[in-house]
Parts: C-alpha cells; structure tokens; sequence
C-alpha cells in the first residue's frame, strides 16, 4: 500500500496515510500528490452545505456514507482496542440522514442593521454567518431563518445573545437570550413571531431563567406512547431516529429483567421506552426539572416507575441497592460515569447497558466491568451526528458467572 494513501479518518477528521501521515480534507482512498495536493478516490463525496470548511458543525462532509459509517465504527471500537477489550457483537452502524437533527444551539450578534446568526467556526469560537444547513431538520431550519429576521427588526441597535431550537411534539421549542422586551409592542411582536411560526412555545431568557412568551398547549416530548412535559432546552437524542436504535438496544439489553434502573435518566427517553409487563424501573437524574417531568407523567398514567433526584456522580447507587436489579441503563455526559460504574462492578448485578457519547470515558469504564468478570457482549455503534466527529453508542454487559 502507498505511503500517500489515505487509509483512514482520525478522529477529528484528518486524512491518514499508511505511514500516519495526517492531511486536512482529504478522505478514505484519496491520493496526496507529491506537492501536497489531494487527488480525490471513491469515497470522496460532494460538500452538499455551501458553509462547509468554515461552520464548525460539520467535519466530514466530503466523505460517501461508507467512509462514515466506518468512521463511526472505528471511533466506537478503537478505544476498545486500546484496553484490550473486543465485543463479541457489533451491529452494523446506524448513520441518521442528513436534515434529521431535532434540536441546535446557535449564537447570534447584531450590530448596527447586520445580523450574523450561526455556528463557531472551525476550530475557533468566531461566529460563522449561517444562511442554510443540511443536517436540521426542515422544520428547524425554517425557524432558523425567522430568528435572523426577528433579530434583525428587534428596536435595539446592539444585541447578542444564543438561541436554543429543539423541535419537540407541538413543533419547535425557541429559547433566546439577548433580547430583554420592555414595553407590550414588544411583548406583542414576540408573540406575533411565535404565532406566525406556528411555535410550541418561545421563552426568553434575561439571565434569571426561561421566561415563557408563548406556549398555546403545554409543550411535550412523547416517548413510546408517553407524553412527558419539556423544560426549555432539556436533552433529547440529536435525532429521532438515533433515540430510537438507542431505545431499540436497551431493551433488548434487558429483555427479561424485572427490575431495572435508568441511571440518568433525563425525561425519561429509556425509562418510558423500557416499559413492560411485570417489570418496575427505578430512574435516577441530577437535573430537577427533568426528573420532576418523568415523575409526573408516570404517576400520570400510573406506571412502575419510581423516581429518584440524585447526583449519581456526588452520590452513585451503592451495591446493596444494585443488588436488588437484574439489570440497568445507565446515559452519562461526557464525563463517563466512573464512580458509579465501580459500584455497579463491585455489585451482583448482571447486565448492564452502557450508552455513552464519548468512546475514550466509555472504554475507560468498560475496562473496570471487563475486570469485575464482565465482558463486552455487544456493541452498537450510532452515527447521529450527522456528518460530525462525535459519535454515540449503546453496549450490553453480561457478568459471567
């Protein structure tokens, strides 16, 4: 093989060559000629987003889905590798389709009568101008655009402030800081803006929390066949279909066990999917307002599911607890989950399902359950981030006996 291949993508993007070479831009099967030029190969696609190369959203948009997808995998089972551990399982990698992402946070600046609204560039935090982008949904999209105007014809002359989109049951939820209205014109033009986009609800945020503008019917997020309330920017799974093959693995993670627990448990997106004769679930979550929802629209419908308000991280599920369930989920940040997963080690526990955005924090942890007799049954690895270098996966965990 020719040292001036590229054989891979790393995992920030870049082109590698045989040799471990790293080239920008350049993706799986391009030649880099000798002047540093790259000569493209068959899986080198078309930038569909004119924005592409500056917007900081997107990474990988001049690689075919193939190349994706085997990006996706190597960068789930690549840390894997580096603790010695391998999967006796892994699915093939689900890849979302582009304008499938139900939420975005953006920041905007107004100076004068321009606007810029969008993205942080790549790798920098200026603020690169957005007039469209593949991977929101179109809904999302549509709303994008009507903020920019909003902003734009908003009385003062200078403003900056974020702007959170997530596109939940009654249509997109809008949350936006920067704007402070003071007078009813400007109450009535921030509810004008709602109606005319048909919003499920508009708050703004003067640096003391949400303020509801317009919100005509309580706004909701359903999971399975359960309506949970949604607090302003909560966290959801970037896409529908990603929460999905995400909810799709963990019950089958757990088919048969009785008593589970969904360790941060958010709203509820496994918890309410995880529903099911006979079974009882236990959820824990550190956010008040999250775990507030989930309690109320299980006790709503009257389901076995019992709620807990706890920081797992200042205060992770000791063994004695552990060893009541047959198995859990468990969805941590970033950060992993290291102290509750010593707990879960040094518990009786059987199965435990792992869904993890960070593959560096998840086989750090999977190495501790590996050494407590565990091992890797299977791995599903999720590319819901369209078109970016972050990734998500879900992973079964059975204790051997």
């Amino acid at each position: 093989m020719s040292d001036d291949l590229i054989v891979r993508i790393a995992a920030r993007g870049d082109g590698v060559t045989a040799s471990g070479r790293h080239v920008a831009g350049a993706a799986p099967g391009d030649a880099i000629c000798s002047d540093g030029s790259i000569l493209p190969g068959p899986h080198r696609a078309v930038p569909p987003c004119p924005h592409f190369g500056l917007c900081g959203g997107c990474q990988l948009q001049h690689v075919d889905d193939a190349a994706l997808a085997d990006f996706v995998g190597d960068r789930v089972t690549g840390p894997l590798a580096a603790k010695d551990i391998v999967a006796r399982d892994v699915r093939p990698v689900h890849l979302s389709p582009p304008r499938s992402r139900r939420r975005a946070s953006l920041r905007y600046v107004r100076k004068g009568g321009q606007v810029t609204l969008g993205f942080a560039g790549q790798g920098s935090h200026d603020l690169v101008d957005i007039r469209t982008c593949e991977i929101v949904t179109p809904r999302l999209h549509d709303v994008m655009m009507a903020v920019r105007t909003l902003v734009s014809n908003w009385p003062e002359v200078r403003i900056s402030g974020s702007v959170d989109l997530t596109e939940i049951d009654q249509g997109v939820d809008v949350l936006i800081t920067g704007i402070a209205p003071k007078t009813l014109a400007q109450h009535e033009m921030l509810s004008g803006f709602a109606e005319a986009q048909k919003l499920a609800r508009l708050s703004i945020d003067q640096g003391f929390g949400p303020e509801t503008q317009y919100e005509p019917v309580p706004a909701t997020i359903t999971f399975g066949d359960i309506a949970v309330r949604f607090p302003q920017a909560s966290f959801l799974q970037a896409t529908r279909d990603g929460e999905e093959v995400l909810a799709t693995a963990a019950r089958e993670a757990l088919d048969g066990c009785r008593m589970v627990a969904d360790l941060f448990a958010g709203l509820g997106s496994f918890a309410f999917h995880l529903i099911a004769p006979g079974r009882r679930i236990y959820a824990a979550e550190a956010a008040r307002d999250p775990i507030l929802a989930l309690k109320a629209a299980a006790d709503a419908r009257q389901l076995p599911v019992f709620t807990e308000h706890r920081d797992l991280f200042r205060n992770p599920v000791q063994r004695d607890m552990l060893n009541r369930l047959d198995g859990l989920v468990l969805d941590p940040p970033r950060a992993g989950a290291e102290e509750q997963v010593r707990a879960i080690a040094g518990s009786s526990i059987s199965r435990v399902c792992y869904v993890s955005c960070n593959p560096a924090t998840f086989a750090r942890d999977a190495r501790i359950l590996c050494d407590a007799g565990f091992v890797l049954d299977t791995l599903w690895p999720v590319g819901q981030f369209r078109w970016s270098t972050h990734v998500e996966l879900a992973s079964l965990f059975v204790r051997q006996s």
